[in-house]
């Protein structure tokens, strides 16, 4: 009986002409030399990206040593199609490397520089055909050089473990990329170059001189660099939202929810639609992978004063309303707020407080970071408590910079303390009051937020004492910077602090925490510790006046902080403290690479890592 013709029949499925090509390609067969025109065609049809990268990722390493030769020629061909420049085949090959690179790279090979290569272009023709790819960045077109640079981005992050990265390194490719920077026209095409350079400058600069950093050195055009700072200042901003995006923190004014929360009726105000803790999960996946050019952006202020003057000083550009310096400080802070929750953010918080350790040890712009000149205002995480002090309007750089520190020191306290964070936090603080005391510049600051963690920390030092004597890394590299900093702010206070009530509540915390301070001092076994002594001495002082008083019935038994401020103003006739300058407490150790080496090379690895991330989600 023939089918009825009103029966709907099953519609054919039609295979695009480019698949069909990929599995001719891929096909398991002996080694087939496909024609010109096979290739002709290839590079002619727009490609299937996705197609290409699942067959890709379908097969494993070994797989794609047994498809050897289908793999060379692709490669081959496409580097060809490349130099002969002619659209639209130039452009489809690119696009295609691009997938190919980001796919074949990614396998996990047991001989990876060897295997590679003999997947790519085997031995006897790997450096006539790496010589020639790595060249073309040179282009005349300005979205075939794009292109270009994606598949740079995609070889040298797939290959960075291996010797191929050395053909970028061999020649120079610094002019090409700057000029491609200056040319661009948006965000993402100056992004890009300088996520390239980023890697670039990485590869191997502990083992011998990096041509790039040399570059990075002796660059000194400005509107090149204030193109490449305005460019920063949108990726961190579009960074920074994705934060937003998962929980939306922006400091609120009074209304009813926290109306009735002050007064101690918060059951009863709105729930809100997500909280911190059910947002905890979403933020360990954060910074997204764009953060791998903040690699880049440290290795241009260590390697040039002149990019870091012109990253705190660049104005706002046309259409935002923060300046990238704010960007930087607001993205800097998101990261380390949520440090704790994974490697990767720790590592990328470690390099940002790195970079502005940089650029605080530079006299001229340290100073000028003190000063109203470098007035601005700043976003800050607030997605956990406790919440920094709202401040409505602009403040020195500096300010922002301590809040960034003290909202880290508050937000990473765990048992298995990561010293080197809190190291990296301490020493900004501690720059910044030395500039500060020196200059006798006095910085518009909630002080007493300050004063009182980094009396938490020290509280926190001397309570898990036992436990974080066992750690890997010393603690003593943290309480030695930690009780220079509260030395410092008590011989040297009153040339920084806006009045003498601030000063009074840094002597009402020190006294109130005496106990704790001789807690460090036993615990940590501190000999001759000029730091301590002081601050144990300070204590002891007003704990002997009070009570003195107290036995002379002067005062109750249990004081309140009226009779306590009274009793430290009263004294500061008998208080002796020592120079700062003769005790060393305004000195530091200056910014040494070298001495980084295991962060640095493990934040190199972080951002290769993203960056392939970034190459996959191209589109």
């Amino acid at each position: 009986m023939e089918a009825s013709p009103l029966v709907q029949q099953a519609r054919p499925s039609f295979q695009p002409k480019i698949s069909q090509l990929y599995d001719q390609l891929l096909k398991d067969e002996d080694e087939t030399n496909h024609t010109e025109g096979y290739w002709s065609e290839f590079f002619l049809l727009r490609p299937d990206k996705a197609g290409l990268q699942r067959r890709l990722e379908s097969v494993d390493a070994e797989g794609l040593l047994h498809f050897q030769h289908e793999t060379q020629q692709l490669f081959l061909h496409a580097v060809r199609q490349i130099q002969c420049g002619k659209a639209p085949g130039d452009e489809v090959a690119l696009e295609t490397l691009t997938v190919f690179l980001a796919a074949v790279l990614s396998k996990r090979y047991t001989n990876p520089s060897s295997d590679i290569i003999t997947v790519l272009a085997g031995l006897d023709e790997v450096d006539a055909i790496f010589s020639e790819s790595s060249g073309r960045l040179t282009l005349d077109t300005v979205d075939v050089r794009q292109k270009a640079i994606e598949v740079a981005l995609s070889l040298t992050s797939g290959a960075y473990q291996t010797s191929l990265v050395s053909y970028f390194t061999h020649r120079d490719l610094f002019p090409s990329l700057m000029k491609y920077i200056q040319d661009s026209d948006t965000i993402i095409r100056a992004f890009e170059p300088f996520l390239l350079l980023g890697i670039l400058v990485n590869y191997n600069k502990f083992e011998y001189r990096n041509p790039y950093r040399l570059r990075l050195e002796d660059f000194v055009n400005e509107s090149t660099i204030q193109k490449i700072i305005s460019g920063l200042g949108s990726i961190f901003a579009q960074s920074r939202q994705k934060y937003a995006a998962i929980f939306e923190d922006v400091a609120e004014g009074w209304n009813l929810s926290s109306t009735l929360t002050y007064i101690g009726l918060g059951v009863l105000a709105p729930i809100k639609a997500i909280t911190p803790a059910a947002a905890s999960e979403d933020n360990k996946e954060l910074p997204g992978p764009e953060a791998a050019v903040l690699l880049a952006t440290y290795d241009f202020a260590n390697a040039n004063k002149l990019f870091c003057y012109n990253l705190i000083t660049c104005p706002t550009t046309s259409g935002t309303s923060e300046t990238p310096f704010s960007a930087y400080l607001s993205f800097t802070s998101y990261i380390l707020h949520h440090a704790y929750r994974s490697p990767r953010a720790t590592l990328y918080g470690l390099l940002n407080l790195s970079t502005l350790r940089i650029i605080l040890e530079d006299v001229l712009l340290c100073k000028n970071l003190c000063t109203p000149d470098s007035a601005l205002s700043v976003r800050f995480c607030r997605q956990r408590q406790p919440y920094l002090p709202v401040v409505s309007g602009t403040r020195p750089g500096a300010a922002h910079i301590i809040d960034i520190a003290v909202d880290a020191i508050n937000h990473n306290l765990r048992r298995r303390l990561d010293v080197d964070l809190y190291v990296a936090c301490i020493i900004p603080v501690h720059r910044l009051l030395c500039c500060l005391s020196q200059n006798h510049t006095p910085l518009p600051y909630h002080w007493s937020t300050l004063w009182q963690s980094l009396i938490a920390l020290l509280r926190f030092l001397a309570n898990y004492a036992p436990d974080l004597s066992t750690q890997p890394t010393d603690v003593h590299t943290l309480l030695t910077p930690l009780l220079r900093t509260i030395a410092l702010a008590i011989v040297s206070g009153t040339a920084f602090l806006p009045n003498p009530a601030a000063y009074d509540d840094l002597i009402y915390k020190l006294v109130e925490n005496g106990e704790t301070l001789t807690k460090v001092k036993t615990s940590y076994t501190l000999v001759d510790n000029t730091p301590i002594d002081i601050l144990v001495a300070v204590s002891n002082h007003y704990h002997g006046i009070l009570e003195q008083e107290k036995g002379k019935g002067i005062m109750s038994k249990n004081l309140n902080p009226r009779e306590v401020g009274r009793v430290i103003r009263s004294g500061y006739d008998t208080l002796v403290l020592p120079n700062a300058e003769g005790m060393a407490l305004d000195g530091w150790d200056k910014w040494r690479e070298g001495d980084e080496r295991g962060m640095l090379k493990r934040v190199g690895r972080v951002a290769v890592e993203d960056v392939r991330r970034w190459v996959k989600e191209l589109k």
